[in-house]
């Protein structure tokens, strides 16, 4: 597939020279398939969700090198075009969870190869509070650990990081009181964490969700009222594909369109990695809203 005009953001938090050696790989790989290819390179945050929604729509192809918060910003730009372009993930960021949800290898030059192989697929996206996520929408236990990562840690070791900080935040993780309305039940009670999928990876793991979980216009929604070792066992082993019902009781695990998650007090929310976002809230799913460069089968 040859695209005539393509975009390329990226930013350079990995450092100067990684990202120079970076493109110099990646570009010969690009460059077989595109006409015009324009290298954008991003300082501050908002940036690229700024650039995405306002030049995004001259473009065929808009392609992200970055991690799953690169493609958190710059997918909340596209996502407001009437016309919005292809998109395609160059990971180089620590957990890379969405590029995996989507069967792209995370080694740099062997995802581009693949990207370049035009597997397109329209892909449901998240809606919260007007923003938009690729793979999650939490609170609790899983915002606890995002903002417990320690950055020196985060570059030196990369995905350890997430293990080493989910590990400290489990000893420590304290209950809250949630209701959650979906598609006509109600849930309510304590819990440690309510995570709301649209992905399959989380920290770099697979969840046991269907191969369908990013196209089926359904949200995956775990409500964990424990933390333990056991209960990440039960959650981030990996299963056999078909319907997961959780061995564990301590989880309880639905799926639904739309979600209503109100909380005793306002509560810091974690979407794709970044924290900036509140409970209560109502979470939905834009049925196969972007189309997407994905892995093949």
């Amino acid at each position: 597939m040859m695209y005539s005009r393509a975009l390329l953001v990226y930013n350079q938090n990995a450092g100067q020279q990684e990202t120079l050696q970076q493109l110099a790989a990646v570009i010969p790989v690009l460059a077989k398939n595109v006409k015009e290819l324009v290298l954008y390179q991003t300082f501050k945050p908002g940036e690229g969700e700024a650039l995405c929604r306002d030049q995004g729509g001259t473009y065929d192809l808009i392609l992200i090198m970055g991690g799953d918060g690169s493609v958190h910003e710059c997918v909340n730009g596209i996502a407001t075009l009437d016309h919005p372009p292809l998109v395609g993930i160059l990971p180089v960021g620590t957990c890379n969870d969405f590029a995996r949800s989507m069967n792209l290898p995370v080694e740099l030059v062997l995802a581009a190869d693949e990207l370049m192989k035009g597997h397109v697929r329209e892909l449901d996206i998240g809606m919260a509070q007007g923003r938009v996520f690729t793979n999650f929408f939490g609170v609790g236990l899983i915002t606890d650990t995002s903002e417990n990562i320690n950055p020196d840690l985060k570059g030196k070791l990369g995905k350890l990081s997430y293990f080493i900080s989910m590990l400290q935040t489990v000893r420590a993780a304290e209950p809250f009181s949630y209701s959650l309305e979906y598609d006509g039940h109600t849930s309510e009670g304590e819990a440690v964490m309510i995570y709301i999928s649209n992905g399959r990876y989380l920290g770099t793991r697979p969840l046991p969700f269907t191969l369908d979980s990013l196209c089926d216009g359904l949200l995956d929604v775990l409500i964990i009222r424990e933390a333990g070792l056991p209960l990440l066992k039960e959650l981030l082993s990996r299963k056999v594909e078909g319907e997961w019902k959780p061995a564990n009781e301590s989880i309880e695990y639905v799926k639904a369109a739309s979600v209503k998650l109100t909380t005793a007090k306002p509560m810091k929310a974690d979407t794709d990695g970044e924290v900036y976002m509140e409970a209560p809230a109502d979470v939905s799913v834009r049925p196969r809203g972007l189309r997407f460069l994905v892995g093949g089968e």
